[in-house]
């Protein structure tokens, strides 16, 4: 593969600035990340982060939404936003040939936004309506709620969009506070990835951000690690759904690499251990597959699955066992190379599309301070040994930090389950 260089340079003001040229594109992507997000806000807050994150997007001191959209449109590109636990994230993607236009209308929603009391109040109905559509969804809704059981206490464990009761009393003078507080240096940084003219985004960055300066800049605490937890919550839906998983510390970038490969191999893909034993031969789920993520200073290594209710024990119970049938009896012949290979191939994949290069990017400095190439990344994904993985594996795959969250109609059965029965 091709290493394409990935450049850090600083504005005047000191915003960086990271960017990705990709000659051979016919498209640029530009992105303004803050420092803000869901585990930032506090009581009286919650879920200020998402809904100022939509709010911006009504009407600028120069275009309303409809303008933005005509215009980003015509310029063949799109305009979207993110909300995450640490951080949120404006970007415009287009041609090449007009990446102008990309450039002016980010930096118009992230440094002009009007925010008043008629835009606020719908966008609030916007997002209450996203909320309760979340829940309604269990598939994603276990991810929120293994997070708020795996995390208890600690703002990571608080859902990005906040809740209907937290949203409702939010007025738009609360998110001109909070925009006005942490909206700029040294809480935003920039990328470019494409057909980009990387001295023109450093011009464009100064120009545009570095007038803005934050007085607020987050104070974050990591959470301690969680010790063992089994939650039943009631839900009207036909499947159970089921997070399984273990917490992580703070992790350098080797470590996560390791414990991404080690999740891998338990549970991506359906040659991985969890599908075939949990599904494949024993056919007790629809859905099994692995998910870690690493925040800032914590994570999880984790199994998500979807069943009828008759089969949550059975499920949980051949989960378990997965996990420690590779723990007890290493890795098979050729298993850690197939699955780099794996991972290698998703992360090649994601290379072709400019939004997953610029989010990539994005996550990379906002949560660990850095970015690597997709090569560099591939490389160190090859250079891992079986000797660290099953040294991660006997770290954190522990029963003392085992949690697990149930959602679905739980009878009584599942509800009154020994978790601490299951050996790991």
């Amino acid at each position: 593969m091709q290493d394409i260089p990935i450049e850090l340079r600083k504005t005047a003001g000191g915003i960086p600035v990271i960017t990705e040229r990709i000659p051979y594109s016919a498209n640029a992507g530009f992105l303004v990340a803050v420092r803000t997000g869901s585990r930032d806000e506090y009581d009286g807050i919650f879920g200020l982060s998402h809904l100022l994150e939509h709010t911006v997007f009504r009407e600028t001191k120069t275009r309303t939404s409809f303008e933005m959209a005509k215009e980003m449109e015509g310029a063949g590109g799109e305009l979207n936003a993110f909300t995450s636990k640490e951080m949120t994230g404006y970007y415009g993607i287009t041609l090449g040939s007009t990446a102008d236009v990309a450039m002016k209308l980010v930096g118009d929603i992230v440094a002009n936004p009007l925010i008043n009391e008629k835009d606020t109040a719908l966008e609030k109905e916007i997002v209450l309506q996203e909320l309760s559509m979340v829940k309604s969804e269990p598939e994603s809704y276990i991810h929120d709620l293994f997070e708020e059981n795996l995390w208890d206490g600690n703002e990571l464990g608080w859902d990005e969009g906040g809740s209907e009761e937290t949203v409702k009393p939010l007025t738009h003078e609360d998110l001109r506070k909070y925009y006005n507080e942490r909206y700029g240096r040294p809480n935003l940084a920039v990328f470019a990835t494409g057909s980009i003219d990387e001295d023109k985004v450093l011009r464009w960055a100064e120009e545009t951000f570095d007038p803005m300066e934050a007085p607020v800049v987050n104070e974050r605490t990591a959470p301690a690690t969680p010790g063992a937890k089994y939650t039943c919550t009631e839900h009207n839906s036909e499947h159970i759904n089921i997070g399984f998983g273990f917490p992580l510390g703070k992790l350098d970038a080797r470590e996560r690499a390791v414990v991404k490969l080690m999740g891998a191999v338990i549970g991506s893909g359906t040659s991985s251990r969890l599908f075939q034993n949990v599904r494949e031969k024993n056919a007790l789920v629809y859905a099994i597959y692995n998910n870690t993520h690493c925040y800032s200073d914590a994570g999880y290594v984790s199994a998500f699955m979807s069943c009828t209710g008759k089969n949550v024990i059975k499920s949980l119970q051949e989960t378990a066992k997965s996990y420690s049938e590779f723990k007890r009896n290493g890795l098979e012949k050729g298993e850690l190379e197939r699955t780099k290979n794996l991972l290698s191939g998703a992360v090649a994949r994601s290379t072709e599309t400019t939004d997953n290069r610029i989010y990539r990017m994005c996550v990379g400095y906002m949560t660990h301070g850095s970015v690597s190439s997709t090569a560099e990344y591939l490389d160190l994904i090859n250079s891992i040994t079986e000797d660290e993985v099953m040294a991660a594996a006997e770290k954190y795959l522990t029963a003392d930090r085992l949690n697990i969250s149930v959602l679905g109609r739980c009878d009584k059965k599942v509800k009154d389950f020994e978790a601490q029965s299951l050996e790991i």
